[in-house]
């Protein structure tokens, strides 16, 4: 079995590093494939009206994302300091708490969303040509959430019992299935955002059982166990989800800022530059989930090796582990950067036509809007290693910052300073800041 060869208290911290980080980073770039997809075909069988309208939906879908990831990290580190222990009954109620508690808050959210779906895509900014396309996306996206909430917090279990290429392939597979959904929905069919919603919701679907299939039956240690519907039970299940999400709530930040992006991105873009403004700012959004995951693998990767070893009191192997993420989050975050700058014609034909207005603000601006990813990855990773070592304040400060205090003023202000310009550069700004504190908090705290 793959799992008899991770042994996350022993083994060379940069071989452990090696196992998690590839198929970790693979899977996370297949997510990325699903939303990519969803955008090339949307922006080239529907066009720029369709680019905008996905991304006023996909806004408050962040939250509800960044919930999954916050459950997830936080019953990763409570399960991988019980297995250190020896405790692995209590890990394991603790994962079968997790997901049923997430499941049950994410059926009211959507629930919630759903009844007036119109009013929902009209709060979150969509206007005139935009309310419709946008009231179709919702719709039929939005129910796939609840196995997406399955797949977000039963992948960090799966990568903890030992099987990292497993969670690859359940996002893999779910990549490649909305690849060839969406081309058929849209093309052959002419669904429109109708079909991209489907074929999201289809491959995200699969997504999840696959990783409660693995719970159920295939897991080794962390095999989902029955939970008694009492009273008592209920009372524990809430204790055990308010810890977990208390440990992993910088996680959600971290998507929230990805939705807080995207919502104040959309009401600035729509201020000063219109429709085209919004499309061009979609296609620079629909490629923020590659650098986001990029930091996300690194972070995931890194964790359960720190909190196994944090659990044992190893601190020699966290500080190497954290060293040897931070090292890669700068090398990858160079990386990306340069290709942005570089190709920003290409990466925008690959969602509309290079002769629209709205592609020509989004050339003229992509590289501006690359200046944050190695600000963002960095961030990302050291976030996720406070998250690991269960030190909750700093890495909630830090979220709060890159999502909330930097970013909003960051976004009003830069527009007012330099034109256009300072609307892309505004994340830029938010992430440099949040750097610069994090640097200053490691100098006055050795």
């Amino acid at each position: 079995m793959e799992s008899d060869k991770i042994n996350l208290g022993e083994q060379s911290v940069s071989r452990l590093f090696r196992l998690y980080f590839v198929p970790t980073l693979l899977g996370m770039l297949s997510l990325c494939i699903v939303t990519m997809a969803d955008g090339i075909f949307v922006g080239q069988g529907v066009g720029p009206v369709g680019v905008a309208a996905v991304n006023i939906v996909f806004a408050p879908l962040m939250m509800l994302i960044g919930m999954g990831l916050m459950v997830g990290i936080g019953c990763s580190v409570m399960a991988s300091i019980r297995l250190a222990h020896g405790e692995e009954q209590k890990a394991r109620l603790g994962v079968s708490r997790a997901l049923a508690g997430a499941t049950v808050i994410c059926v009211a959210i959507v629930l919630l969303m759903l009844i007036r779906p119109a009013a929902t895509v009209k709060i979150l900014g969509a206007s005139g040509q935009l309310v419709a396309p946008a009231i179709d996306y919702l719709v039929w996206l939005t129910p796939s959430m609840i196995a997406n909430m399955w797949s977000l917090i039963g992948l960090f279990v799966v990568r903890l019992d030992g099987s990292p290429r497993y969670a690859m392939w359940c996002n893999v597979v779910p990549g490649l299935l909305n690849i060839l959904l969406d081309w058929v929905f849209i093309f052959p069919l002419g669904m429109g955002l109708m079909g991209a919603g489907i074929a999201t919701s289809i491959s995200i679907t699969v997504g999840g059982l696959m990783a409660i299939f693995y719970l159920w039956g295939r897991a080794e240690r962390l095999r989902l166990i029955s939970l008694p519907f009492s009273c008592d039970e209920l009372a524990e299940l809430w204790l055990t989800l308010r810890y977990q999400m208390r440990i992993g709530v910088s996680a959600f930040l971290g998507e929230a800022t990805m939705g807080m992006v995207m919502l104040t991105g959309n009401i600035v873009f729509m201020h000063w530059l219109g429709a085209d403004g919004v499309a061009a700012f979609g296609i620079a959004c629909y490629y923020c989930p590659f650098f986001f995951m990029i930091g996300n693998a690194i972070a995931q990767s890194a964790q359960p090796i720190i909190s196994y070893n944090y659990g044992l009191d190893l601190l020699d192997r966290v500080k190497a582990t954290e060293r040897i993420a931070i090292q890669t989050a700068l090398a990858f975050g160079v990386t990306v950067t340069a290709a942005f700058i570089l190709f920003p014609r290409i990466m925008v034909e690959l969602f509309i036509a290079a002769d629209s207005q709205a592609a020509i603000l989004a050339i003229e601006g992509l590289p501006l809007f690359a200046a944050c990813i190695v600000f963002f990855i960095f961030n990302v990773t050291v976030i996720g290693y406070f998250q690991s070592v269960e030190r909750v304040w700093p890495s909630v400060w830090f979220a709060l910052m890159r999502g909330v205090l930097f970013l909003i003023p960051s976004f009003v202000l830069l527009p007012h300073l330099l034109g256009t310009p300072g609307i892309w550069l505004a994340l830029t700004l938010s992430e440099l800041l949040t750097t610069a504190a994090i640097l200053t908090f490691y100098i006055v705290r050795k």
